[in-house]
């Protein structure tokens, strides 16, 4: 596994740690995913949730409060309470709090059943987890979505926020997504952010929360501090 940190800038700090499943000899999410079949889909994502964890429970300063942020294949969960079993095990075996834990759905998964992923959002939710809709404004993962389910925490797509700094029509509808956001009581982050001029029209827009390789790269199990991301002058 692989960990990008997501930055707080209001706050100063490390929020939380995206975890990012990589091959054995290092081949990216895509190669590994491009291997995943209906037949192994549920233990690849029980594998995929108990490595993340194990890695964040011996490497992650116990006192912090930075969330573990691990996607899940909404069609590889068929009983949320007995899905999560195992991952409480291994938050249980290496000391993780799993109230730091944020589920992420959709990578652009077409959802079969949006009875049964609305299930499992109330059912992480009531547990105490914090959920998330990956890829928002793109694919599958849009209004029609957000409409169905308030997760806590939305992630603004890549492709919608590229170049914002320069398009006024990007600013105006990420304006929009924030407004509507806020009156639902969701936070808001950008991923895939790559310069500062994405990030002060962001900020502009009241986004706080930021991840992309203008901060950090996602790392092998490695967890990188705010202070050494600003030492190294990434941290903007």
């Amino acid at each position: 596994m692989a960990f990008q940190p997501i930055i707080d800038l209001n706050a100063g700090g490390i929020w939380g740690y995206e975890a990012l499943v990589r091959g054995t000899n290092g081949e990216g999410a895509g190669a590994v995913l491009s291997a995943v079949t209906e037949s192994n889909r549920y233990k690849f994502d029980q594998a995929c949730r108990v490595k993340a964890i194990g890695l964040a429970g011996r490497s992650l300063d116990r006192g912090s409060t930075s969330k573990l942020s691990i996607n899940f294949m909404p069609n590889a969960v068929y009983e949320p309470t007995a899905c999560i079993r195992a991952s409480l095990a291994a938050a249980r075996k290496s000391s993780f709090d799993p109230k730091r834990l944020m589920f992420e759905f959709t990578e652009n998964e077409k959802v079969e059943d949006t009875d049964h992923l609305e299930n499992i959002i109330s059912s992480y939710r009531k547990m105490g987890f914090t959920t998330a809709l990956d890829d928002f404004g793109a694919g599958y993962a849009g209004l029609g979505l957000l409409a169905r389910f308030q997760p806590d925490l939305i992630k603004l797509d890549m492709e919608l926020i590229r170049g914002i700094h320069q398009s006024e029509a990007r600013r105006i509808i990420i304006s929009g997504v924030v407004e509507i956001a806020r009156a639902l009581g969701i936070t808001v982050l950008a991923e895939g952010v790559e310069d500062e001029g994405e990030v002060l029209a962001l900020r502009g827009a009241g986004v706080a929360l930021f991840q992309g390789y203008h901060f950090a790269r996602p790392e092998i199990e490695t967890f990188r501090s705010f202070q050494e991301l600003s030492r190294l002058h990434i941290a903007a």
